[in-house]
């Protein structure tokens, strides 16, 4: 049987539109996420793009009408349904099968700065990101930030998470999200603040002095590691303990196997500083695994927000009506993880997508992985 590719995935989609259907929302769908890859972000880019590729694309589309017109496409996006889009954005992800044995995944939120309007908030999405495979696994919209704790057992719902370990911010670090990652056969790694009542302050308690200890003991396992570049210099050292019998809120955090603290020391050019973070998790008292674990979270800020907002300028995008401006989050996450698929090629983000403008090969490469 062949394999399937992406458009295939959006085939039953279901169309918005009950009259004025000249365009095949397929075509439609299709279209924008071409144009994505190559560079354009705004739906005059999109027409423009169609209307110079319209030979090309052809080959696989019907186009009974020709390229939609800008307003077209506005029109679609804004009112297609996000959890049907976003349904087979999952479909297609679960096809490609990225999630292995010990895959890391971190949960994190991005808001999209530019996307309010006199009558609405800039939307705020939260996104689940595969740090091995460097894939989008998927995402949640939400108006306010504090409704991440609604929004992440709902984006857990839709993972494959078995035998993986998730890292989510002290926002994220609630009883119901811990309970819900162990119930998918998953581990947590959880950040500690003073949003979970005496928590934090027992278990800085427990660390106080640890930082004494540099070999490992019977209750304390010990990391350390180091950068140095640039006039750059960061320490970075870690203590991981088993021992939470003492711990009365233990009951409480369901899978719960292990604290740690983490002592972050940095020298720049001259100037020094030091901090100092904690964490629980239902991994074992492993220091180098959790360490590697607890730094593998920026992932999904070096790796996506970051290149979300440089090669895509996504806080600079202004579509607000109705569903677009979280339809077309979702076309950016779709086109980094194509262009992520795409290993031959060893130009950035940005640079692969000048390439895909210039080259139809290249384009067809990322497309259908030719």
């Amino acid at each position: 049987m062949a394999t399937k590719n992406i458009f295939d995935h959006f085939n039953d989609l279901s169309d918005p539109r009950s009259d004025n259907c000249r365009h095949n929302l397929i075509d439609i769908i299709t279209i924008a996420i071409s144009a994505s890859i190559c560079g354009a972000d705004k739906w005059d880019d999109i027409e423009v793009f169609g209307k110079t590729k319209e030979s090309w694309l052809r080959n696989f589309l019907e186009l009974p009408h020709g390229i939609p017109s800008h307003d077209t496409f506005a029109r679609v996006f804004a009112m297609l349904d996000p959890q049907k889009l976003e349904q087979c954005f999952a479909s297609w992800i679960q096809a490609l099968d990225p999630v292995k044995k010990d895959e890391l995944i971190n949960i994190d939120g991005k808001t999209v700065r530019r996307s309010h309007g006199k009558s609405c908030s800039a939307i705020h999405m939260v996104s689940a990101w595969a740090n091995a495979a460097g894939l989008v696994l998927g995402q949640r919209k939400i108006h306010d930030k504090s409704n991440e704790i609604t929004a992440i057992p709902e984006l857990l719902d839709a993972l494959q998470i078995e035998g993986c370990i998730v890292t989510i911010d002290a926002m994220g670090t609630q009883k119901r999200i811990a309970e819900k990652i162990v119930e998918k056969q998953g581990d947590y790694i959880l950040a500690l603040k003073g949003n979970q009542g005496t928590l934090a302050e027992d278990v800085t308690l427990f660390f106080e002095g640890a930082e004494k200890l540099q070999s490992p003991t019977e209750t304390i396992d010990y990391y350390r590691s180091f950068d140095k570049d640039h006039g750059r210099l960061e320490i970075r050292e870690y203590w991981v303990s088993d021992d939470i019998e003492w711990l009365s809120q233990r009951q409480e955090w369901k899978g719960i196997r292990s604290l740690c603290m983490m002592r972050t020391q940095r020298e720049i050019d001259g100037k020094r500083s030091s901090e100092k973070l904690y964490y629980i998790s239902s991994c074992k008292a492993d220091a180098p695994r959790l360490a590697s674990a607890i730094r593998g979270h920026w992932g999904i800020e070096n790796s996506l927000h970051w290149v979300l907002d440089i090669a895509f300028r996504e806080d600079e995008c202004r579509k607000r009506k109705e569903n677009s401006a979280q339809n077309f989050s979702l076309m950016r996450r779709i086109t980094l993880n194509l262009l992520k698929q795409e290993t031959a090629c060893k130009r950035s983000i940005a640079g692969k997508r000048l390439l895909a403008g210039w080259d139809t090969g290249y384009l067809e490469k990322v497309l259908f992985k030719v």
